[in-house]
Order: C-alpha cells, then sequence, then structure tokens
C-alpha cells in the first residue's frame, strides 16, 4: 500500500515535470525479470519505478539502511541492502528468492553513481540472471543528472529496450568468460538506449 501511494504521488510530480517514457512494452506483464538501468542520479530509481507498473525491488547501498527511519521507508518500497565491494551473499539470495517469486528486481549494474558515461560494469547482474533465468530489460535514465529535472527544457526520459534472455546459457556452466559477455551485452544495450 505504502508503495502504490509514494509511486502514484510521485508519478504525478513527475508527469507534470514532463517525465515521458519509451518502450514500457518491453517489459513482460508478469513472471521474474531484471531491470538493469545506468545510474547517474538519486533520481533513477525513482523515476523508473514510477515509470514501470509492477512494484520494483531495489537493491540500495547498505549505507542507506543505517538510519533507522530512512530504513524504514526503503524497505517500505522494497528496497533492500546490498554491500558493495564485496561478494554480497545475502543480497544474492534475496535476490534469486524474489526473482523465484516472480518479481521484478531493479539493478544498477555499474554498482554505483556514474555522471560519466558508463563505468566498467560489475558482474553481480550478469551472476543473478545466470543463477535465475530470468531475462534482463535493459533501460536508459535521461535527464536525471540535474537537481529537479525539467522535461519541459531538456530531455526526461525513461528509456525501456528489448529484453536480454538467458535461454542460450541455460545447462551451462557459470564462468568468469559468460560473466563477461552478459554483463558487456547489459552495459551495450543500455549505451544504445542512451545514445538513441
Amino acid at each position: 500500500m505504502f508503495y502504490a501511494i509514494m509511486r502514484a504521488l510521485a508519478r504525478g510530480i513527475f508527469l507534470m515535470l514532463g517525465m515521458k517514457s519509451e518502450g514500457l512494452d518491453n517489459i513482460p506483464n508478469e513472471g521474474a525479470v531484471i531491470i538493469a538501468a545506468n545510474h547517474v542520479s538519486a533520481w533513477d530509481p525513482i523515476v523508473i519505478g514510477v515509470t514501470v507498473q509492477r512494484p520494483i525491488n531495489y537493491m540500495g547501498k547498505a549505507e542507506l539502511f543505517r538510519n533507522p527511519p530512512f530504513a524504514f521507508i526503503m524497505s517500505n518500497l522494497n528496497a533492500f541492502p546490498v554491500k558493495r565491494g564485496s561478494a554480497d551473499r545475502a543480497a544474492l539470495r534475496n535476490s534469486l528468492e524474489l526473482l523465484n517469486e516472480g518479481k521484478v528486481l531493479g539493478i544498477f549494474p555499474e554498482g554505483t553513481r556514474n555522471t560519466d558515461g558508463l563505468a566498467k560494469v560489475q558482474n553481480g547482474t550478469a551472476m543473478i540472471a545466470l543463477k535465475s533465468g530470468a531475462p534482463i530489460v535493459p533501460v536508459a535514465c535521461i535527464g536525471t543528472d540535474t537537481k529537479i529535472p525539467l522535461g519541459w527544457f531538456r530531455p526526461l526520459v525513461v528509456r525501456i529496450g528489448n529484453p536480454i534472455y538467458m535461454d542460450e546459457y541455460a545447462g551451462e556452466k557459470i564462468n568468469s568468460t559468460t560473466l563477461g559477455q552478459v554483463s558487456e551485452d547489459i552495459m551495450r544495450e543500455i549505451n544504445r538506449l542512451l545514445c538513441k
């Protein structure tokens, strides 16, 4: 209920600010899916959340959960902590459980905010996709790199690409080569959406 209320409020605000979206029909209506997006500001998870109709479960850096009131809000917005810079088994397990339940997982493959173009992608998103078999939907957030995004003066767009399916890797052993390939595929598609 809290998620739905906050989403409706934020959606109204961002529509008034001139936000647009493209490719909404690329999000499967049901079943597990991973949304993988570029990350330039704190607005990114919000604009994606108000654009995508299905509730999104986001990974958020563990530091955000240290403040109890903020942790309460984050948890009620379907976010859960991940420790950056290490293999966080709890976050991985939580991600796989959510996908096993047919939910939507939101991840920023770069692992941190990046305002200088696409950073080196981390392999976490690829690992989760290969372990779960869930498709990855690439998303580009455009125009969120300002204090108050205004779509009336410059593009403010959430652009959603075609799903990347893991079928060709089914039954294969997960190794560094496969992880690298899937990670490159993800970022190539996000970059393509950014450059359209």
